[in-house]
């Protein structure tokens, strides 16, 4: 009987940090409202401002490119190639976690950012790795850092291809650029009116 109740004690004690983790993976209960995200996701506000101080770019675009990429889902991957429009078959790159960052690139960040034990499925490690990309578009691609619409294009086709201006002749990839700009429009008016708030609340938990 003491037994029982002592694995019963230890199984309660670790009830809530198995719900921590469970809840820092889930994506965000209403994607749409940045104030929303940061309430529920308790550090997401301190490492996007950590983020935007770094590396010269609005939170709003970060997380905008973020809901595009992923829908802040943190193990995404994309979809499979469908072999006789049944079979599935491998995915068309190794791109993975909250910004979709392929393999080659997240190194380049590693070194870069000299975050060497950084992951594609932490928030933290993600919204940082979107901050640098963005950052090196500004500088390698002239763009300034509050054109999102520019940004993405920059995100999606690199920078040496938004140089050679390959999105061109993509009228798909130029509609989504502007959907992620209206959006990083939507959340920067949603941020404003919610910002000094989390500010005070990461003051008072001492994150700041």
């Amino acid at each position: 009987m003491i037994e029982k109740n002592k694995k019963l004690t230890l199984a309660l004690l670790a009830l809530p940090t198995l719900l921590a983790a469970g809840c820092a993976t889930t994506p965000p209960s209403n994607p749409d409202d940045l104030c929303a995200i940061f309430r529920e996701k308790d550090d997401w506000y301190h490492d996007a401002a950590k983020s935007a101080r770094r590396w010269n770019t609005p939170i709003a675009t970060m997380m905008a490119t973020l809901h595009q990429e992923s829908r802040f889902v943190h193990d995404a991957k994309p979809p499979r190639t469908k072999i006789l429009w049944i079979i599935p078959g491998p995915r068309p790159s190794d791109a993975y976690g909250y910004a979709q960052a392929l393999g080659p690139t997240w190194k380049s960040y590693q070194r870069d950012a000299s975050n060497y034990g950084a992951d594609r499925d932490d928030f933290a490690d993600a919204i940082d790795f979107v901050g640098w990309y963005h950052n090196t578009s500004q500088r390698q691609c002239k763009i300034k850092p509050n054109d999102t619409y520019h940004l993405y294009l920059a995100y999606h086709e690199g920078q040496g291809g938004y140089n050679r201006r390959t999105y061109r002749n993509k009228k798909w990839l130029q509609d989504v650029a502007h959907k992620v700009s209206a959006r990083a429009q939507n959340y920067q008016r949603q941020l404003n009116s919610c910002e000094a708030s989390l500010k005070k609340r990461k003051k008072f938990l001492g994150l700041f």
